[in-house]
């Protein structure tokens, strides 16, 4: 049976993005895998914005951030932002035992971000979206386990 996500309130909340899981990559410290994906964004285009981003007060305003196109995205930013995703959410779940054993603990089963909104990341309001999180989810899951 598919385990689906969302909110970091809900028995699964520590695979959302917005979980306070703080990662250090790329030689900092990032509140949540939220701030580091939005800030990667703008890696090389906006060095102040980058770190802007990642002091941002909650993952929401990071996310509201992220969003804004009155700056540069990196030129290479959608061939690259899976390869972000995926650093991001390995680096949580190595760091942080808890959340390491709730996704070890999820099996083979499908996991999916029940998301209205978003149909690259989530599974959107169709059911039809990508759930690109919930696919890295299960990579993630996968090399946990083999690492074991």
């Amino acid at each position: 049976m598919p385990i689906e996500f969302y909110s970091v309130q809900e028995s699964h909340g520590c695979f959302s993005n917005f979980s306070a899981h703080p990662i250090v990559l790329d030689g900092k410290r990032w509140p949540t895998t939220e701030h580091y994906f939005q800030a990667e964004k703008f890696v090389g285009t906006d060095d102040a914005y980058v770190e802007e981003i990642r002091e941002a007060k909650s993952p929401m305003i990071a996310a509201r951030l992220g969003r804004s196109r009155k700056h540069p995205l990196r030129r290479n930013w959608e061939v690259i932002k899976d390869e972000v995703m995926r650093r991001a959410v390995l680096a949580k779940f190595q760091t942080h035992a808890d959340a390491r054993e709730v996704l070890l603990s999820t099996g083979e089963e499908a996991l999916i971000e029940k998301t209205t909104e978003d149909h690259y990341w989530g599974c959107g309001s169709t059911g039809t979206g990508k759930n690109r999180l919930g696919q890295i989810l299960m990579e993630v899951r996968a090399l946990l386990r083999e690492a074991r």
